[in-house]
């Protein structure tokens, strides 16, 4: 049931207008002046405000403007004389729902307030909407404790608030989206559009309308005016993936609509301006597409103003395990009804470190998922792994390849000390990780670090 407050310094609107909503089934409560109305919603749960507009000390635009600053997405219904008309519109360029004139029709009163409490449900919803956006785009959601990982959350910070054009290269699966989503959230260009385009999944011809949009009848099959995406991302962020894919000829128009900051639609002669940030990423090299001739030197700088490089999930082992341990959560979160599982035996961990991950991040999402379904413990087996992935693991050290006049000793000798040298780098010579690793003692380890002569004290560098 949605609760109304009622702010009017004469006594009977309150109680008439208050008698016809109750009789609606609304719950309503008064205030005779706009410092009670403040006092009644610091504490109550209000729903909608219907505030008369001449009021002595704080008038209904001065209150409309205080509820405005405290609480942006409740609405307010402005009730005013005839005389006060301008008045009225004036609160309503200020945020005001509507206002309606006294002495008002109570059917038009009903149809005002249902619309209103319809937008404020609306306004409430996209509010919580935003909220879990911000949240997913956080950084707490690019997951890693990396040396080069906490290097890129600095990066982050310092470029997020500039509009600089920003170049995320790296291999497919290391996250490249969520890094230009996490610029875009933590912006002052939050509250507007992301519009992300995929310009390797679109065919050439339909890649320029896509960009740019195209007037009714500019080609075959255009039956209406379309806009594009460089418009319906004004003001905020467009996100071009795959940018190495874009043809040539559309280089040039993208280019030109970057320095000038407007373009025409396909078919159009008007022009159209825009302010946009643009953030572009690639899974090649670009500056070697440059070399070759496929892409335009001139729109390389013009988007090469920052760059970021993503590290393959080889390259940050020690983020693993971490990022292994979120997807259970999110796989346990999205799949409320799944048994719950706490994490993995001794060999998966093994395994998970092993593997090389050419399809990084993505990849070893799509493993734990899989994993996860297979599961029928609270401890994720190696038999719950894909049998692709336990066969690309297991074939790294094939009997083979070991020549056949090693001697015995000499090659388990090999084996033990690459294991340890490996263990130690996959932990970035944390000792007790290591020996966790390696399935013995850290006195163990201490010991065949001796053995070995090895330089325990070396951690990875990034």
């Amino acid at each position: 049931m949605e609760n109304i407050l009622i702010v009017d310094d004469e006594k009977n609107y309150p109680l008439v207008l208050g008698s016809m909503l109750r009789d609606e089934g609304f719950e309503c409560v008064s205030a005779n002046s706009g410092a009670e109305a403040l006092e009644i919603l610091a504490m109550a749960d209000i729903d909608l405000v219907i505030s008369d507009m001449k009021m002595p000390a704080m008038d209904g635009l001065m209150l409309l403007e205080e509820i405005k600053k405290q609480k942006p997405t409740l609405p307010v219904i402005i009730m005013t004389a005839h005389g006060t008309v301008e008045k009225a519109v004036e609160a309503m360029q200020k945020g005001a729902y509507t206002y309606i004139l006294k002495p008002f029709d109570n059917d038009r009163m009903l149809l005002y307030v249902r619309k209103a409490l319809e937008l404020g449900d609306v306004l409430k919803e996209n509010e919580r909407l935003l909220g879990d956006v911000k949240s997913l785009y956080s950084f707490d959601q690019i997951i890693g404790k990396s040396k080069i990982m906490r290097q890129m959350f600095q990066s982050i910070l310092k470029v997020a608030p500039t509009n600089a054009s920003v170049l995320i290269e790296g291999e497919s699966g290391t996250g490249k989206e969520l890094v230009a989503r996490s610029i875009h959230f933590n912006s002052s260009r939050k509250d507007k559009p992301f519009i992300a385009v995929n310009c390797a999944a679109l065919a050439e011809n339909l890649l320029e309308s896509e960009l740019f949009g195209h007037e009714k009848g500019a080609f075959t099959g255009a039956y209406s005016l379309k806009k594009g995406r460089f418009e319906l991302a004004d003001g905020g962020t467009l996100f071009l993936d795959e940018i190495g894919e874009l043809p040539l000829q559309l280089q040039v128009k993208l280019l030109r609509a970057l320095q000038e900051k407007h373009f025409e639609r396909v078919g159009g002669e008007k022009t159209i301006a825009v302010d946009i940030r643009l953030i572009a990423a690639t899974n090649c090299i670009l500056k070697e597409e440059v070399k070759a001739g496929r892409f335009r030197e001139d729109l390389y700088f013009r988007l090469n103003v920052v760059h970021f490089i993503l590290p393959p999930l080889r390259e940050r082992p020690e983020d693993i395990l971490i990022l292994a341990d979120h997807f259970i959560k999110k796989y346990l979160t999205n799949n409320p009804d799944s048994p719950s599982v706490r994490g993995f035996e001794k060999e998966v961990d093994r395994l998970l470190y092993e593997y090389d991950w050419p399809g990084n991040v993505r990849e070893l999402e799509n493993v734990i998922e899989r994993a996860m379904i297979m599961c029928s413990d609270d401890v994720i087996r190696v038999g719950d792994l894909p049998k692709d992935f336990r066969k690309n693991v297991s074939s790294i050290l094939q009997i083979e390849d070991i020549p056949a006049d090693a001697k015995l000793n000499e090659t388990l000798e090999l084996i033990e000390r690459k294991m340890v040298e490996r263990a130690l780098r996959l932990t970035n010579g944390i000792q007790s990780q290591a020996a966790d690793l390696l399935g013995i003692g850290k006195s163990g380890l201490n010991w065949k670090i001796k053995k070995f002569e090895m330089d325990s004290s070396q951690k990875n560098d990034f």
